[in-house]
């Protein structure tokens, strides 16, 4: 039995790493972007970018009343044009200030939609319905999502435009950081990281569809070309990389990664240990949803890879015993702690250079001592996506 768990391990971590090596170098392949917009900029084009692109972006907003404020007005100081962009905020049924807050900023561009003017039963997909409102009153020919607890830098936008006019993608998928302070903050920033540095190098290859919601742009016509949330709208995650996979598979070409600085979005971290389990968990929910069955693939070596990790020690402890390998006696916990090490450093060396384009590479050296607690919560969090329910904005999904 020892034997079985040991060398299952090693097959799997051998796939694991050379996916994850693989995952590194497409990143590292991915073009960076620059938007051109005066002729002093230019060095690699013929001529500057002129915007004509007109942008909607949607946000969904419940009980944010901490975060909505800094959010619009990161927004009010972009540098892209006023006349060409418009928000819509669509309050889900929030019982704190999150309305007045939005009502307050006094800007032609800017307009609150209350969801439940248009929704009189309960949904399990608030969220979607939320931007299906939003995107049926907009003026914008180019949907830009984020949310309501996001940040931009004053490029943000006109980066998105740039890169659109520049590439005519029906859908980019763009870049999120999230900034943490303590222990939990950084673990989630570390594994941010990873999850931006697999969708940039996942898209950009064609591998599979994978993005999210806090940075998202798509083409109004290419969202109802695909019919919207059509056959996803009872699924209560899954507003991005459901979205993504049908225009994805309309349109492969066309599907992108924005890789730039400018471009990043910042979002808050989990402020506890059960909101976190509880995001992610939401997160983990849609997986069997996927229509995308490469993807599939890559959590299932994933899920078991990790499982396996989790069961190792324990068996250790109940069998402290060694087994015969090429003459040599190793014990499992030993084999374990190997195992974990070498985990540790490919996915280290995955991180590095996507930790270089956030700025990031300081809290690298917090990853070792992460990485038990990764193992734990992927184990957890993948098995009670699929068995179990969860609490999201004080609502409880099964």
């Amino acid at each position: 039995m020892e034997s079985i768990l040991l060398v299952t391990s090693g097959v799997l971590f051998a796939g694991y790493a050379v996916l994850i090596i693989y995952y590194r170098q497409c990143w590292r392949q991915i073009p960076a972007y620059k938007v051109l917009v005066n002729k002093s900029d230019i060095s690699a084009a013929s001529e500057a970018i002129v915007f004509t692109t007109k942008i909607t972006i949607v946000i969904p907003a419940r009980n944010e009343e901490m975060f909505i404020g800094n959010c619009l007005q990161s927004i009010i100081d972009q540098t892209y044009p006023q006349n060409l962009y418009e928000v819509i905020v669509v309050d889900d049924h929030s019982t704190d200030h999150t309305v007045s807050i939005v009502q307050s900023f006094n800007q032609q561009n800017i307009r609150c939609i209350l969801l439940k003017d248009y929704v009189s039963e309960p949904l399990n997909a608030y969220k979607k319905k939320a931007i299906e409102i939003a995107i049926a009153q907009s003026f914008g020919n180019l949907i830009v999502t984020t949310d309501a607890d996001c940040t931009m830098g004053k490029d943000w936008l006109q980066t998105i435009a740039g890169f659109y006019a520049t590439n005519h993608p029906a859908f980019i998928a763009a870049p999120v950081v999230v900034n943490g302070s303590d222990f939990l903050g950084i673990f989630q920033s570390l594994d941010f990281m990873t999850l931006q540095g697999i969708t940039g190098a996942a898209v950009y290859k064609k591998i599979h569809s994978m993005c999210n919601g806090a940075n998202l742009a798509y083409e109004k016509k290419a969202f109802y070309e695909v019919e919207g949330f059509k056959g996803i709208d009872d699924i209560a995650s899954g507003d991005d990389m459901l979205l993504m996979h049908k225009i994805y598979q309309r349109s492969p070409a066309r599907v992108l990664f924005l890789k730039s600085s400018e471009a990043i979005v910042a979002t808050q971290p989990m402020t506890n240990w059960k909101d976190f389990f509880n995001q992610r968990i939401r997160w983990a929910s849609k997986a069997d949803k996927y229509e995308d069955k490469r993807i599939l693939v890559v959590l299932l070596l994933v899920y078991v890879f990790n499982l396996l990790l989790l069961i190792l020690p324990i068996t250790a402890i109940f069998k402290n015993e060694s087994f015969n390998f090429a003459g040599i006696k190793p014990s499992l916990l030993q084999c374990w702690i190997i195992l974990v090490v070498l985990k540790t450093i490919i996915e280290l060396f995955f991180l590095f250079p996507v930790a270089a384009f956030f700025g990031k590479k300081n809290i690298l050296w917090w990853f070792p001592m992460a990485q038990p607690f990764h193992i734990l919560y992927t184990v957890i969090a993948g098995w009670l996506g699929k068995f179990g329910s969860y609490r999201w904005k004080e609502r409880k999904v099964v």
